[in-house]
């Protein structure tokens, strides 16, 4: 019936309806053919048709442009207000915490020490299905098309709410392992098409439109970078500059090029997955077919093309926070790359901030032979801003845990062969206090081995972003004028002092706290609490020009701050 003309004229009409009846004929609108195709038409029809013909046929697009003559618009508008009259919305101008900087060697907001517990994202795994997201962490760059929520594109007004009334102030980020959940198998093999899995885990590189990569999709272009992953850093460094929190950006991940291949698979610098000839080796040379060692080559910036995407990558972390102030910067989540990289970043670093005249608070978070190296050179320890001692770690006894740097090997890889013993307080304390006492000016965190459990460790010998509970403002604004000094000989207390007008006492022994305030003068008021729980155990007042005592009240440690008055 290919000369016929198909019934009904719109099947969208015709269902219409069937389902909603006659009303469906008011809103019909369909070029109409007002005259009929009979092959034997009766006379007067024939001449009606004739005179018709003399007329060129209705078109679709002159049907389109008489709607107004069909639907005519109606622009009486009556008492209907004018947008002048209505007026704009005012907009809200957000309210700003105070500035994140470093005063006195401590990394504060306003004038009170910034601390809190900190949350890393989650590297590769995940759901978009009810059970999957239960155990979810907050991501900033993790995407589920069309679906938002706790383990899906996170909501990060809602992520950033959340943390500023808990106990998480810092999120600490990386990009992902892998773009989608095919590769959560662990496998190396190509994928034979581009039917992703979410939840996606979005990279800072951009697809190029051009060929295929080992996923499926189109290569990445190394040299351009996907716009949705870095406006989503740039929203939360804002919402975290409005609401007292910190983003520590980690610039790199090395987990791609250490350990299981299938990290490298899927990587966009992989030469097999972008047009910018990376030139690593291809077909890639897996040790045993399942292992990757690919840190070195990753790390040569001899290289003039992968220099050349290394320095405008460093250059995109930065210009993507200059106008925030509560972003850190490191090198890389998992770092033990050699001496020489680390140069080169801190090199571009500096260079980026002589060009743009910004300064944004740069953390040295590498090995401890680096991190030695690195401070030990005047000219790029000036651009370390704040030292994070992550990746070695004082054991008990004494002596140290310190893999060295650019052995090719992971942190997790390094432990196996080495077997770190666990730290304590008093080492915690003593590897904070070291740098602290070399370089008073820095910024010292503190990320080694069970740091969570020594956040009093880390802030009475001048360390930040410890994760002390139940501290008020009042204590982390007088702590922010005060600085560590060797206490009384005993290795179980502290002491933080802003000479003569507040101390800060940490007892962790069943001895009263004896402070020498003989060169002092006035009266101070002190206050006792269980660093557990904050309860307030005791309050007194002392006289300075002696040496005071203050009794233990508890059997747990217990800090002590004393204020002039």
């Amino acid at each position: 019936m290919s000369n016929e003309q198909i019934q009904p004229r719109s099947l969208y009409y015709a269902q219409l309806k069937d389902r909603i009846g006659s009303e469906a004929d008011n809103r019909n609108i369909i070029l109409p053919v007002e005259t009929e195709a009979s092959s034997s038409p009766p006379v007067d029809v024939a001449q009606k048709l004739t005179k018709i013909a003399i007329n060129p046929a209705l078109t679709l697009v002159e049907f389109i442009d008489k709607a107004s003559e069909r639907n005519k618009i109606f622009i009486d508008k009556n008492q209907a207000k004018t947008i002048d009259a209505i007026g704009i919305d005012k907009v809200t101008t957000p309210i700003f915490a105070g500035a994140m900087s470093i005063k006195n060697g401590w990394l504060v907001r306003g004038n009170e020490i910034v601390t809190g517990n900190r949350q890393d994202v989650q590297w590769w795994n995940g759901s978009a299905r009810p059970h999957g997201l239960k155990s979810s962490k907050a991501h900033i760059t993790r995407f589920v098309p069309s679906r938002t929520g706790k383990g899906l594109t996170d909501d990060l007004e809602e992520t950033t709410d959340l943390m500023k009334e808990g106990s998480v102030k810092v999120l600490e980020h990386n990009y992902g392992l892998w773009y989608d959940r095919r590769r959560d198998d662990h496998e190396r093999i190509r994928r034979m098409d581009g039917d992703v899995w979410a939840p996606f885990y979005e990279l800072p590189f951009a697809r190029s439109g051009q060929d295929k990569a080992w996923d499926g999709l189109s290569k990445y272009d190394i040299s351009k970078y996907n716009l949705w992953y870095w406006d989503r850093l740039k929203t939360f460094a804002n919402l975290a500059d409005q609401k007292g929190l910190v983003l520590i950006h980690e610039n790199y991940f090395q987990h791609n090029i250490i350990e299981a291949g299938a990290h490298y698979a899927d990587f966009p610098w992989r030469t097999a997955n972008n047009i910018n000839s990376t030139g690593f080796p291809e077909p890639v040379p897996y040790a045993g077919d399942k292992r990757i060692f690919m840190a070195e080559q990753f790390y040569d910036i001899n290289d003039p093309v992968r220099k050349k995407l290394h320095k405008a990558y460093i250059y995109k972390c930065l210009e993507n926070f200059n106008d925030n102030n509560g972003v850190i910067q490191l090198i890389g989540a998992e770092f033990t790359g050699p001496l020489h990289f680390v140069q080169f970043w801190l090199d571009t670093i500096k260079e980026w901030e002589k060009e743009t005249g910004k300064n944004p608070i740069i953390g040295l978070s590498v090995t401890k032979d680096v991190q030695d190296a690195i401070l030990a050179d005047a000219n790029r320890a000036a651009i370390v801003d704040l030292i994070d001692i992550r990746y070695w770690h004082y054991q008990e006894d004494g002596t140290a845990y310190a893999p060295q740097g650019g052995q090719n090997l992971a942190p997790r890889q390094h432990a196996r062969l080495l077997k770190p013993k666990k730290t304590s307080f008093e080492q915690v304390y003593r590897a904070v206090a070291e740098y602290k006492t070399k370089f008073p000016t820095k910024v010292v965190i503190y990320s080694g081995d069970n740091y969570t459990s020594y956040g009093w460790a880390i802030l009475m010998a001048g360390g930040s972003l410890s994760n002390i509970s139940n501290a008020n403002s009042n204590l982390l604004t007088a702590a922010a004028t005060m600085k560590p000094v060797v206490s009384n000989g005993n290795k179980k207390q502290y002491v933080l002092e802003n000479a003569g007008k507040a101390y800060l006492l940490y007892n962790a022994s069943a001895e009263a706290f004896s402070l020498d305030l003989n060169k002092q003068s006035g009266s101070f008021t002190y206050q006792v609490q269980d660093t557990k729980n904050g309860t307030i155990l005791k309050e007194g007042r002392v006289n300075a020009g002696s040496t005071i005592k203050i009794d233990k009240v508890g059997n747990g440690d217990e800090v002590i701050i004393l204020k002039k008055i």
